[in-house]
């Protein structure tokens, strides 16, 4: 489910008189890790659009990075729409989408509108793995209330989170049932089963995490307040109110209910557990040029 009004805006230009090419992220100048995956991205690009110019890239969030809500995926998908225009590349939307997955896997996915689908590809076949629609974002009125509990930059990103998956031993039961899993989430999606859709959802976000818990190193980043609000909402569930959980790799709560419920999912984080930032938003995307 992308995400509107959670936005990553990035410009792009190449330039024959750049001796190296700059990257400005918030307002400052990267080096280290930051700048290369961004340069890494670039190459790719450059490569296929048979360029050999240096470019300034300028990308700022209205949410907080590195923090567990997909900002890596919301800035890749960004950045590869953007310098594929300046480089004067025309795509359509499947072959941005695998672009955009080797600056970061997830970006794949925050290319195309609405509720995606992620698709394995071919093995040694990067361009088949791409992001498609399954349903757009009128299709269901999902709301994600997102419980910030932490904006620190993750000691360990995702990136090196995958790194490590491999030395769980939960990871091959983890992906051998993942198309199982899949099949469930989508046919609840398109049906709009709400009770369905959150099982399935919160199942495999469990998994993720006892994965990520069980390597070695072990990753833990769930907070005190993280676990809370899980407690709280499988209560409020057996309540009868509609929210569900999902927690990508950082401590911050993805809390997505019917649109009825939103407000007093809000309300309940705010004075039941004093969450002091919720961001709120709704299906939306695709990745888009603005000028």
């Amino acid at each position: 489910m992308n995400l509107a009004g959670l936005e990553t805006e990035t410009t792009v230009e190449f330039n024959d008189s750049r001796t190296a090419d700059e990257v400005v992220i918030g307002g400052e100048v990267q080096t280290g890790l930051p700048h290369d995956r961004v340069v890494a991205q670039l190459n790719v690009i450059r490569a296929r659009a048979g360029l050999g110019h240096f470019a300034r890239v300028e990308s700022k969030n209205n949410f907080p990075s590195g923090a567990g809500i997909a900002s890596s995926a919301s800035a890749f998908a960004a950045l590869t729409v953007a310098a594929a225009a300046a480089a004067g590349l025309t795509l359509p939307e499947h072959a941005l989408s695998a672009l955009a997955r080797q600056g970061s896997g997830s970006a794949a996915r925050s290319v195309p509108s609405g509720f995606v689908e992620w698709g394995p590809g071919a093995p040694g076949r990067p361009d088949t793995s791409f992001g498609v629609t399954i349903a757009p974002p009128e299709h269901w009125d999902l709301v994600d209330v997102i419980a910030v509990v932490s904006q620190k930059h993750k000691a360990i990103g995702s990136t090196g989170g995958h790194a490590l998956a491999g030395t769980s031993p939960l990871q091959a039961a983890r992906v051998a049932a993942a198309p199982a899993r899949l099949a469930v989430c989508r046919e609840a999606l398109l049906t709009r089963d709400f009770a369905r859709f959150i099982e399935v959802v919160e199942a495999d976000s469990n998994l993720m995490h006892a994965v990520m818990m069980t390597s070695a190193p072990p990753l833990f980043y769930w907070e005190p307040i993280t676990l809370a609000i899980i407690k709280s909402i499988r209560r409020w569930r057996a309540e009868g109110l509609p929210v569900g959980y999902t927690i990508d790799a950082g401590p911050n709560v993805h809390c997505l209910c019917l649109p009825d419920a939103a407000r007093e999912v809000e309300r309940r984080l705010r004075e039941n557990l004093d969450v002091g930032r919720l961001l709120v938003a709704r299906p939306g995307g695709p990745a888009r040029l603005l000028a």
